[in-house]
C-alpha cells in the first residue's frame, strides 16, 4: 500500500528515504503528479457522470449492478487522488509542512481508498461469476439496493485496515534532515512488519486470489457453453463485460505489484528501520509510487479503449453539452 508521503521517495507504508537523487525528484515528481492529477479527476468525473445517467435509463439487473460497483470503484479512486496534492507538496519541499493531523488523515485515507478499490474489484469479479454462471440467483442478490449497501459495506473493513494509520502516524524530525520535519507510518521495524504483511495479505493478495478464482470460473464456464444453445447476443454481452472486468484487475494488479513487493523487500531489511529505505531501493522506489499512482488515472482510459458503450456515452455526453452551451450563447444573444 503505497502512500505519498514527505520524502524524496516513498516505501509503501509511507517513511521517508532519500536516494541521491532529490533535486531531480523534486522537479519531476510534480510534474508528474501533476498530470495524473488532472487526467485522474478529468476522468472519474467524467466516468461518475456517465455511469450515474446510465443507470438512471437501464433496468438490466446485471447491468446496473455492474456500473454501481464500478461507480464505487471511481469514487475511491477519486478520493485517493484528493490526498496526491499533500504528499506532492512535501516531496517538492522535502518535508512534511502540514502537521500531523493532515498526516495521519493522509495516511488512513489512503490505506482505505486502495484497500476499497482491491475489494470492489474482487466483489465486481463475483458479481461477474454469478451473472454468467448462476444468473437465476443473480437477479435477486444483485439488485441494485443490495450491489450499493454491498459497496457500501465494503468500506467498512477498508477503514479498519486503515485504523492504525490513523492512530498510530506521527510527524518527527527526518533521519536525513533534522531541521525537517517527515511523516512516519510507524515507530518500531516489528510494528511496520506485523501492518505491511496483514496489509498486503488481506488488502492485496485475499482480494487477487478471490479474483483469480471468479475469473478462472467464468471463462471455464463460457468455453464449456460455447458449443450450446444460447442467444449469440447474451453470449458476447457476458464475454464482452467479463473481459472488460477482467482488464481492469490485471491493470490494478500489475500497477500496485511493484509496490506491494517494495513493500516486503523493505519490511525484510531491519537497516531500514522507521525512516525507510536504503540507497540501492530509490529508482525502484520512484518507479513503484508512479505505478501506483497511475492506477488511479487507468480505469477512465481502459473504458474508453476498450467499451464501445462507453465510447457512445462519452459522445453522447459532449454532444448534448455543447447543444447546451450552443444553446446558451443563443440564449444569451
Amino acid at each position: 500500500m503505497l502512500l505519498w508521503n514527505s520524502a524524496a521517495v516513498v516505501d509503501p507504508l509511507g517513511n521517508s528515504s532519500d536516494n541521491g537523487a532529490g533535486n531531480v525528484e523534486q522537479v519531476l515528481v510534480p510534474i508528474f503528479d501533476v498530470v495524473i492529477l488532472v487526467l485522474g479527476v478529468g476522468g472519474h468525473t467524467t466516468v461518475m457522470v456517465i455511469l450515474c445517467r446510465r443507470s438512471r435509463g437501464r433496468t438490466a439487473q446485471s447491468g446496473t449492478g455492474t456500473d454501481i460497483l464500478l461507480l464505487a470503484l471511481s469514487f475511491a479512486d477519486l478520493l485517493l487522488l484528493v490526498t496526491l496534492p499533500f504528499h506532492t507538496a512535501a516531496i517538492a519541499m522535502q518535508q512534511w509542512p502540514f502537521g500531523d493531523f493532515l498526516c495521519r488523515l493522509a495516511g488512513f485515507l489512503g490505506s482505505a481508498c486502495t484497500s476499497a478499490s482491491a475489494f470492489t474489484l474482487s466483489t465486481l469479479a463475483v458479481s461477474r461469476y454469478m451473472t454468467v454462471v448462476h444468473p437465476a440467483r443473480t437477479y435477486r442478490f444483485l439488485s441494485p439496493r443490495h450491489v450499493t449497501m454491498t459497496a457500501a459495506l465494503l468500506w467498512v473493513p477498508a477503514c479498519c485496515l486503515a485504523a492504525p494509520q490513523l492512530v498510530f502516524r506521527f510527524v518527527g524530525s527526518s533521519p536525513n534532515n533534522p531541521n525537517a520535519l517527515a511523516c512516519f507510518a510507524f515507530l518500531y521495524h516489528r510494528d511496520q512488519l506485523i501492518y505491511g504483511l496483514v496489509h498486503f495479505l488481506v488488502a492485496f493478495l485475499l482480494p487477487l486470489v478471490t479474483i483469480a478464482i471468479a475469473y478462472g470460473n467464468i471463462y471455464l464456464f463460457l468455453w464449456r457453453t460455447r458449443s450450446a444453445v444460447q442467444a449469440p447476443q447474451v453470449e458476447r454481452y457476458h464475454s464482452k463485460v467479463t473481459q472488460t472486468s477482467a482488464i481492469l484487475v490485471v491493470a490494478f494488479t500489475l500497477c500496485w505489484l511493484p509496490s506491494y513487493g517494495l513493500t516486503l523487500t523493505l519490511l525484510s531489511d531491519k537497516s531500514s528501520g522507521a525512516t525507510g529505505t536504503s540507497p540501492r531501493y530509490g529508482p525502484f522506489s520512484v518507479f513503484a509510487r508512479l505505478m501506483a499512482i497511475t492506477s488511479t488515472v487507468l480505469n477512465p482510459i481502459l473504458y474508453v479503449l476498450i467499451s464501445q458503450r462507453f465510447r457512445q456515452d462519452l459522445l453522447r455526453l459532449f454532444k448534448r453539452e455543447g447543444e447546451s452551451l450552443i444553446s446558451c450563447r443563443y440564449v444569451g444573444k
